[in-house]
């Protein structure tokens, strides 16, 4: 009897208990199916490349929590007056090794292409170790946090590198690799705008907070790692490109007549650039990895623009950061003219990826031109009418321009650059471009707090990027699209 009055009882709460878990469940799970739904659309679920995406996306949640952390100890927990200096010391410490080696990483990670994976995970276990190291100096600030953050930073343009040579390995058939970078890049500014409230509100329970939150998701993004599939690790048909330019194999091996040979060949002596062989054919050295100035101006020019617009981007990072802190937008306080500039910027930047899903690799030449152009314009206007609005307005350009720039750069070394040296050309371009960030933000540092004096400084930037580039991009669009070499 007691038993049955149980069963009439328990059935009927077991039953709501379930029911009130699915309610509140639906909002979770529905969100997470559209998720899925969006980033393996198109063939990319297949391919792996929605794997891609959702890693990234984990990457950047991951790298922005750390950034919150580190914004509030190093930067506004100290008065104005030694905010400047110990920003300083931060970025001296990190950037300067950061520096030297940069040019180190594209070249190590393009000699272990059969680990990509392993990589791209390693990269993410070391920066979740690190930021439980950081944790515990984080509230003090102390100088251990110095080295960990250059850890995490290599880390972070480690796995960066290794994304780009990845991505040409998970194309689906439909989708271009201009339109794939976007959709990477999507998801990564999506995952951004929902890491930064939730590492503030972290931040609330301690500094130590927003860490422990990186910690978890950059294990999430260890394990993920490895569920890219296997191709990713394969280096089939692949080859190492060389930035610098360098003689190229012809089309097909000169192939040796008879009636060509001289009779020192026949007798089996060859010339100084031959090997003796037993008939006396005169044989041709092997082939070297073909450089990027070696598949046409355009990806040369698309290199120097590029350029350009991240050292843009690294200067406005520390310049405006150094700036809005001493000298805040109309009445707002330094913490919300911050804010208001980095919206601006994110928002370009997303509306940059947008407008490159949508112009489907046409013109690349031309779109480099463009937003170079309208930069320069942009920054020059804006060191004439100084104000908060042109400040936000060079924030969003900059934004749009380095998006639609970069994809167009991808765009460019699909189409040009041979397919067995492409992934390399993509490691070692990502390369140069992080360089080229840190010495803009070098440059931001040092320069006094003016900012019409700042503003003329990145027109000064830009217009460098406009005299080396500009011509030379329109010229090549001019002439078509070229064939690409083959090794």
């Amino acid at each position: 009897m007691v038993g049955a009055i149980r069963s009439v009882e328990g059935g009927p709460l077991r039953r709501a208990a379930r029911g009130a878990g699915r309610v509140l469940r639906a909002p979770f799970t529905a969100a997470a199916r559209g998720v899925r739904r969006a980033t393996h659309a198109h063939g990319a679920g297949e391919s792996g490349l929605g794997k891609l995406i959702e890693l990234h996306a984990v990457n950047s949640a991951g790298d922005m929590l750390i950034t919150v952390a580190l914004a509030s100890t190093v930067f506004f927990s100290v008065p104005t007056d030694q905010a400047r200096g110990r920003v300083a010391l931060y970025l001296a410490i990190t950037m300067a090794p950061f520096t030297l080696l940069a040019p180190v990483i594209g070249p190590l990670l393009d000699r272990i292409p059969h680990g990509r994976r392993a990589a791209m995970a390693s990269a993410m276990l070391t920066r979740a170790l690190l930021a439980l190291t950081m944790s515990g100096a984080v509230a003090s600030g102390g100088l251990e946090l110095y080295p960990a953050a250059l850890g995490v930073l290599v880390a972070s343009k480690a796995y960066g590198v290794v994304r780009s040579a990845v991505v040409p390995r998970l194309l689906p058939p439909r989708i271009s690799l201009v339109k794939a970078n976007s959709r990477v890049t999507l998801g990564g500014l999506l995952a951004t705008g929902v890491a930064a409230p939730l590492g503030a509100g972290l931040h609330r329970l301690g500094p130590e907070y927003p860490l422990y939150g990186a910690f978890v998701v950059f294990i999430l993004g260890t394990v993920l790692s490895f569920s890219l599939p296997h191709k990713v690790d394969s280096a089939k048909g692949e080859a190492r490109a060389r930035l610098v330019s360098g003689e190229h194999p012809p089309h097909r091996p000169r192939r040796a007549s008879l009636a060509g040979r001289s009779s020192s060949n026949v007798n089996g002596r060859n010339g100084k650039n031959g090997k003796k062989s037993n008939n006396g054919v005169k044989r041709n050295k092997a082939p070297k990895p073909p450089g990027l100035r070696t598949v046409g101006s355009s990806v040369l020019h698309a290199l120097q623009a590029n350029s350009a617009m991240r050292m843009l981007s690294g200067f406005l990072t520390f310049f405006l950061a150094f700036l809005l802190r001493v000298h805040p937008l109309g009445g707002l306080s330094p913490a919300f003219s911050l804010g208001v500039v980095a919206v601006a910027a994110g928002a370009g930047n997303a509306l940059g990826t947008a407008i490159g899903a949508l112009l489907r690799s046409r013109g690349p030449e031309k779109t480099i031109a463009l937003v170079l152009t309208v930069s320069l314009g942009t920054t020059v206007a804006a060191a004439v009418l100084y104000g908060a609005f042109f400040v936000v307005v060079v924030a969003a350009v900059a934004g749009i321009s380095q998006a639609l720039g970069k994809q167009s750069l991808d765009s460019l070394i699909q189409r040009d650059v041979p397919e067995e040296v492409r992934t390399s050309a993509f490691a070692r371009s990502e390369t140069l471009l992080q360089m080229c960030w840190v010495a803009g933000g070098a440059v931001g540092i040092v320069l006094p707090l003016n900012g019409t004096l700042g503003m003329a400084v990145a027109a000064t930037i830009l217009a460098l990027g406009v005299a080396t580039a500009v011509r030379g991009l329109l010229t090549a669009a001019r002439r078509g699209t070229p064939h690409p070499r083959v090794a």
